[in-house]
Parts: structure tokens; C-alpha cells; sequence
């Protein structure tokens, strides 16, 4: 019964926010702040319907977040048209990179200092918390992949990096505390696997692949006439999962080749149709057993110019970022649900103080400390500092630590903590991003 219970639940959740959905898009709420309510609502503070032990539930926990994440950041690379040397990449390796390192270490002190966490457990914390969420972050992201906007393409390329990059201290947090402190061995050791070997070996097996594989494809495709019926999904399960597998098989890391493989697919892409300004999908899209041209450009007169090399890419790119697009969200809807269910038996007041602090000071101060210089002007920065939006990559990391030697009373409020934290931002972020957005847009407007 319990599985059917859950499936009820979930198919509820589901109806719910369908028939909402009208509704809901002209509240200033997100649709995670919403599933987050409903989940307590079913669990123990409201009707009692369902309840979850973490520790039972760890190692199947990991692995769906893993997949919620696998499917967010492949989507993340997709829309991410940009070339790699373009300068506008530079924010996301900025947010990525030292940003990310100095809320380690800002969080780590915090918990250090204030809640009186052992050095340990406080750094294991920090970086499980320091990344902000590929999936819960949608609304400040890019809308498609001709949106060049300096705050939205920084903030998906930081949340397409950062769930990778922040693997290498998740580790050094855990070494650390079962080797009860720094040691030379370890920690040389833990540069050469985890820095200087996992990082730029992943993403370069990541990066080729989707370039090769997507190059391969679209050519096949061309010499067999089959632009419009190929399974646009099957090309996407296999390339996440050969991207991950690929990577991790040679001790790299599995996040960061997926999000490589997402922008080495959408430069073949530009590369294959020879449209450095438009992307394909943009020019064509597939519908059931035909082809729809935009009607702008019917209008125009321009269907006659489209090549054959532009109308597969086309259906290819259009498809793949549809389908991930609905894995990504219907795992947000359960994963936020659960964590909601869970939220008062693991709820900490504490989490309030840190919450509060990560968010309006540790995060503003790493943005405003990076010499962003004309990237991105104060408004924006602004804006980046509030939007370290925490989610399913902060629970992933979370469930990996319990089932890779967090244990005892360390473990215990380690999760308290973390799911506190991720609620609180859920909701803090999940109230403001659409008003601040709108206000963001109207300010853009004004300057054009």
C-alpha cells in the first residue's frame, strides 16, 4: 500500500498544480514554494498521510536526486549557445569558482562559530550548501538559448558548473572528518584526484562527446532523409547516461560531463547549421508527423531558405530540450513534495540564523568581493547575490555524505540543518524571484 500511496500522491500533486496552474501564474510564487506547502500539508503537521525516514530512504534518495540533477544540468548546457571564449562566460566562472569557494568557506565558519559544529562537519555542510540548484532555479535562467542576458546566463552557467565543481569539497569535507583533521598524505592526495584530475576531465570527455555524437547524428540523419522521426529521447537518455558513465569510469566527475555534453551538442548545433545567431529550433519546430515553420518567418518569405542541415537540428534541439524539460520538472514536483513531507520531523530553528545569513551576507559579500568589473553592473550584482537558490543538488550531496561515512550525531544534524536551509529557500526565493524579476525586465526595458 505505501507505494500506492505515494503514486496517489504524487498523481494529486500533479492535478493539483495542472488545474492551478492558470491561477498560479499570476501569483508571485513559485511552483516549488507551492509543492513545498502541499508536502506539509500530507505529511505529519498536516493530514498525516505519509512519512519518510531519511536513513531508511538514503541510498534510492541519492539516486533520484542524482537522476533530478543528471536531467537539469544536461538542459542547462542546451541552452547555453554562447562560445566558450565569449566573455559573458567569465560570471558563470566567476560564480562558480571563487564565489562558490568563499560560501564554503563563509558557511563553514558560521557554523563553526556559531553553532559550535566541529570543523568537519561545518566545512561537509558549507560545500553541501554552497552550490546553488540547476533544478529550482529555472525562473532566473536563461528562457532559451538566444537569451544572451548577462544576470540569466550567469546564473545558469553557475548552476550548471557549481553542482560539479562543489564535489571536489563535499569529499574534502568528509576526509576531513574521518581523518579528524588536515594530514599531507590526504589532502595532496585529494588535489591531484579530485582537482587537478576530476574537474577538467570531466567536462572535456563531456564537451566531445556531445560535439561528436551530435555531429555524427545530424550527418546520419541528413544522408537518410530522417529529419523529423527519430527518438529525440532516446538520443537524450543515451547521452546523459554515456556522458556520466563515460566520465566517472576514468574518475571524473559524472555532474560536469553532463553539463559538457549539453554544450558540446548545442556547438555542433551552431557549428552544423552555420547560424551563429538563431538557434535551430527556432527556425523549425516538430509537431506530430510534420513540420511547422515559425509563422514569422512564413510571413517573410523565409521557409525557402531553410536548409535541410537546419530544419534536423531543428527537430533535434527542440525535441531533446522538450523532454528534458519534463523529466526536470516532474522530478522538482515530487522531489520538493518529499522534502516537504519530511520537513517537521527534521525541521531546525537554527536554520533560521544560518539561512538568513548565507543568504543576505555570505553570498552578497562573495558576489560583491569579485572584481566583475563591466559584466555586470550593481543592479545585476544585486540580483546574483540574492539568487543563490538551494535545492535537489544541496539534497543529492546531502544523501551522498550519509551513505559515504556521515554517521553518529554529525549525520543527524547535518540533515536537520541542510533541509531546513533548502525549505527556507525555497520560500524566501520562491516568493521574491518573480517580483524581482519583473522588476529586473522593467528597468531593462527602460534603458533600451
Amino acid at each position: 500500500m505505501t507505494f500506492i500511496l505515494w503514486l496517489a500522491v504524487l498523481g494529486a500533486v500533479l492535478l493539483t498544480l495542472a488545474l492551478t496552474s492558470s491561477y498560479l501564474r499570476w501569483m508571485p510564487v513559485t511552483t516549488s514554494a507551492v509543492c513545498l506547502l502541499l508536502g506539509i500539508a500530507i505529511g505529519p503537521l498536516g493530514v498525516d498521510l505519509l512519512d519518510l525516514d531519511i536513513k531508511d530512504s538514503a541510498r534510492w534518495m541519492e539516486h533520484l536526486t542524482e537522476v533530478a540533477v543528471l536531467f537539469s544540468l544536461f538542459v542547462s548546457g542546451l541552452k547555453l549557445r554562447l562560445p566558450l571564449k565569449h566573455r559573458t562566460w567569465r560570471i558563470a566562472f566567476g560564480l562558480a569558482g571563487p564565489v562558490m569557494l568563499l560560501t564554503i568557506l563563509g558557511t563553514g565558519l558560521l557554523l563553526h562559530h556559531l553553532l559550535d559544529m566541529s570543523w568537519g562537519v561545518s566545512l561537509l555542510v558549507g560545500a553541501i550548501l554552497a552550490p546553488t540548484d540547476p533544478v529550482l532555479a529555472g525562473l532566473v535562467q536563461v528562457n532559451n538559448a538566444q537569451d544572451y542576458d548577462a544576470l540569466r546566463f550567469g546564473l545558469s552557467g553557475e548552476a550548471g558548473l557549481n553542482d560539479g565543481s562543489a564535489f571536489p569539497f563535499v569529499i574534502f569535507g568528509l576526509l576531513f572528518m574521518q581523518h579528524s583533521g588536515f594530514d599531507g598524505d590526504w589532502v595532496g592526495g585529494w588535489v591531484l584526484k579530485n582537482l587537478v584530475w576530476a574537474v577538467p576531465v570531466g567536462l572535456l570527455i563531456g564537451y566531445w562527446m556531445g560535439r561528436g555524437i551530435g555531429r555524427v547524428t545530424l550527418r546520419l540523419r541528413l544522408i537518410n532523409a530522417d529529419s523529423t522521426l527519430s527518438p529525440n529521447d532516446y538520443l537524450t537518455l543515451a547521452l546523459i547516461a554515456l556522458a556520466y558513465v563515460s566520465a566517472e569510469a576514468v574518475g571524473g566527475y559524472g555532474f560536469l560531463s553532463v553539463f559538457a555534453a549539453g554544450l558540446g551538442l548545442r556547438q555542433a548545433e551552431v557549428k552544423s547549421t552555420g547560424n551563429a545567431q538563431t538557434p535551430a529550433e527556432h527556425l523549425a519546430q516538430p509537431v506530430v508527423g510534420h513540420l511547422e515553420i515559425e509563422p514569422e518567418q512564413a510571413l517573410h518569405g523565409d521557409v525557402s531558405h531553410l536548409k535541410d542541415t537546419q530544419i534536423a537540428a531543428g527537430v533535434m534541439m527542440g525535441d531533446m530540450l522538450a523532454f528534458g524539460s519534463l523529466v526536470e520538472r516532474a522530478m522538482e514536483v515530487f522531489l520538493v513534495t518529499v522534502l516537504g513531507i519530511v520537513l517537521i520531523s527534521h525541521w531546525e530553528w537554527a536554520a533560521l540564523a544560518v539561512a538568513l545569513l548565507l543568504f543576505c551576507v555570505i553570498r552578497p559579500a562573495s558576489v560583491f568581493a569579485m572584481p566583475w568589473g563591466r559584466l555586470l553592473d550593481r543592479r545585476q550584482r544585486s540580483l546574483v547575490s540574492w539568487f543563490g537558490i538551494r535545492g535537489i543538488g544541496s539534497i543529492y550531496y546531502l544523501f551522498y555524505a550519509l551513505n559515504h561515512g556521515l554517521v553518529g550525531t554529525s549525520s543527524e544534524v547535518a540533515v536537520n540543518l541542510t533541509l531546513s536551509v533548502i525549505a527556507l529557500s525555497i520560500l524566501a526565493h520562491g516568493l521574491s524571484t518573480q517580483p524581482m524579476l519583473a522588476w529586473y525586465e522593467r528597468q531593462a526595458a527602460q534603458k533600451k
